[in-house]
């Protein structure tokens, strides 16, 4: 099977979803059901309703995206665009594009080695990643879904906010993002996390 049992039920400090990380360096690929599934459990499970509620909060303090106000309106639509941008990005980059290009979305954590080489697989493997027949290939399915979720925020982030600008700096963000999250996945995650295997490549 594709899913561990236990892969399923990862968390970081026992709460915080950590479904993404693949401590079975040879673990069988996913099937399309699979990562659509996955996407669905990380994308609505209540922590990750609990962090678009600290992001919002974040925006609307510094009054980011000015054209949704303040007040209770303003919270409301900043979380709305948030929860939206957060969703988008994990059924596009997790699910959709892996299941069409036949790519695996996860992170294939490492554990062993030399500290340069780890940071190296860390980095990588946000521009490359598995295919489900087992080579490694362009991430093509991270940077269609970044971009293409980038485009979609278009349709309902204020009009001042709107255009190119909007898509590159959104993935941005992500890009930065993905490489912070493998960094602290290779070298933090797994003393954090419940439910693991242990199984790491040699």
């Amino acid at each position: 099977m594709g899913i561990n049992c236990k892969d399923n039920a990862q968390r970081l400090v026992g709460v915080i979803p950590n479904f993404y990380t693949s401590y079975i360096f040879n673990a069988a690929p996913l099937t399309w059901k699979q990562k659509f599934s996955l996407a669905a459990r990380s994308a609505f499970d209540p922590v990750a309703f609990i962090g678009v509620g600290f992001g919002a909060g974040i925006e609307h303090a510094t009054n980011a995206y000015a054209g949704y106000g303040q007040g209770a309106s303003g919270y409301s639509k900043r979380y709305a665009a948030t929860f939206a941008d957060g969703r988008v990005s994990d059924f596009l980059t997790n699910a959709l594009f892996p299941a069409l290009l036949h790519q695996d979305p996860r992170y294939y954590y490492r554990g062993s080695g030399s500290v340069k080489s780890r940071l190296m697989h860390a980095v990588s493997s946000v521009f490359v990643t598995r295919s489900d027949s087992g080579r490694t290939v362009p991430n093509s399915s991270y940077f269609l879904g970044d971009m293409c979720s980038g485009a979609l925020s278009n349709l309902y982030y204020p009009k001042a906010n709107r255009g190119a600008n909007l898509v590159f700096s959104n993935a941005a963000v992500g890009l930065t993002g993905r490489v912070g999250m493998n960094l602290f996945r290779e070298f933090l995650s797994k003393r954090l996390t419940t439910n693991v295997s242990d199984d790491r490549k040699l």
